[in-house]
């Protein structure tokens, strides 16, 4: 059966293989001093865009793989011994956040930097985009879209499983 005749019959088709994620064009946006609400913008024609896959594929492996960091320390005030979990450092927190941007930004196009060049698709651009507040925000808004949509997806999937 070739693709056509698949595409024909019930059911739709995905692929499985392309794991790189959904596009969103860059959207400005600004905050209202007053109230802190942020307003998005339409895209522009001819903006940027980014390639984002979902995070929550990272931090499921992540957290599979931690190690947590135990320690059995005196209580000075029962004279006992107890057991106390070592938290991860700041820089360990931001080498970890620095992981899952680097893991979730799969393309970044038609964005430059401010000599013209174009800014490539490296952990070290993802840090330094993240680290201006209106890409920022930008990115925060995409994710939230991506989440919004797969509530969705997944609601309209139990909804057809359900009816006969």
């Amino acid at each position: 059966m070739d693709k056509e005749e698949i595409g024909q019959s019930k059911g739709t088709i995905f692929n499985l293989d392309d794991v790189s994620g959904d596009w969103f064009e860059f959207f400005e946006s600004t905050i209202d001093i007053k109230t802190g609400d942020i307003t998005y913008a339409d895209p522009k024609p001819g903006t940027g865009r980014v390639c984002l896959r979902d995070m929550s594929v990272f931090w499921r492996e992540r957290q599979r793989s931690r190690k947590k960091k135990t320690q059995i320390v005196r209580n000075s005030g029962s004279r006992g011994m107890e057991q106390i979990e070592t938290l991860p450092t700041a820089e360990e927190d931001a080498q970890e956040r620095e992981d899952a941007f680097d893991y979730s930004i799969t393309g970044l196009e038609n964005f430059f930097d401010a000599k013209g060049k174009p800014i490539k698709c490296t952990k070290e651009n993802k840090v330094k985009l993240l680290a201006i507040p209106v890409f920022d925000r930008f990115i925060a808004r995409c994710f939230e879209l991506q989440q919004n949509m797969s509530k969705i997806q997944a609601e309209v999937a139990e909804k057809n499983s359900s009816t006969p």
